[in-house]
């Protein structure tokens, strides 16, 4: 089962593009709740390139790492390149995700789709994925 999230974030696509991908940037967001955090992020954006966020607890009593391979990236440069700009990747686990950005007046839209895992309930991963989302456009909305 594929489960998607979006956010509309008031920020042009290029900004939106490196705000998504630049490890500073990534542990000033990349968290669903306020508990946890991302304390370290490694990001080779090219297929067949690697990640791996560090994500937390912030009392610091458990942690793991989110982890995968790029299978395709589509920055945005040349003409209507919000038509085609976004970037997929397999998890360790073997479950594929698509992040897609898309240019409109005023703003980007960032639109993830990922495989749904089994251990938790579909509302749950659609919540925790969607918390996610909306740190990034706070944090992306509150950059100067």
């Amino acid at each position: 089962m594929k489960i998607s999230v979006s956010v509309w974030v008031e920020r042009p696509l290029a900004t939106v593009w490196q705000g998504w991908n630049t490890p500073a940037s990534i542990m000033g967001w990349n968290a669903a709740s306020e508990d946890w955090h991302t304390d370290s992020s490694r990001v080779d954006l090219r297929v067949g390139g690697r990640f791996c966020h560090h994500m937390a607890a912030r009392d610091g009593s458990i942690g793991f790492d989110f982890e995968g391979t790029f299978t395709s990236v589509v920055p945005p440069t040349g003409l209507n390149a919000d038509q085609n700009t976004g970037l997929s990747y397999v998890m360790d686990d073997g479950r594929a995700v698509s992040v897609q950005f898309r240019e409109e007046a005023g703003g980007t839209w960032v639109h993830e789709t990922f495989d749904a895992e089994s251990e938790h309930s579909e509302e749950m991963q659609r919540a925790g994925w969607q918390s996610i989302l909306d740190n990034f456009k706070r944090y992306m909305e509150s950059a100067p």
